[in-house]
């Protein structure tokens, strides 16, 4: 995955919206203005920072410990750094942005979600 199929993955998701509120370096994704995944757009090899359960994101550090490492400037419990070296497969990167995305999604309040016709 490049980065070009990351935002397009990032944008086909309900309601998300791209910005760069921390530079133009940085490129963030947000659901209801509450960020799901950040990038950096210099970074090689492409890494992303997701939103994770912090029992998940522990055995997902342990697992691939050469690909998935604490949230880099983040909250390690709650945030990995996801790097892409080959290791991981589309699938599993795409499950890991979905994972971040409907944990924030269900982290809205009623009002916010019915706000994104969800």
């Amino acid at each position: 995955m490049n980065i070009e199929e990351l935002r397009t993955y990032c944008l086909s998701k309900k309601a998300v919206t791209e910005g760069f509120p921390f530079g133009p370096e940085t490129l963030v994704f947000k659901i209801a203005d509450k960020i799901f995944l950040l990038t950096g757009l210099d970074s090689h090899p492409l890494t992303f920072n997701v939103k994770c359960d912090p029992e998940l994101a522990i055995d997902l550090r342990e697992q691939y410990p050469n690909s998935v490492i604490p949230g880099y400037h983040m909250n390690k419990k709650h945030w990995n750094t996801v790097i892409i070296n080959g290791e991981l497969n589309v699938s599993q990167i795409k499950d890991f942005i979905d994972h971040s995305y409907n944990m924030v999604l269900d982290s809205l309040s009623k009002k916010a979600r019915e706000q994104l016709s969800m």
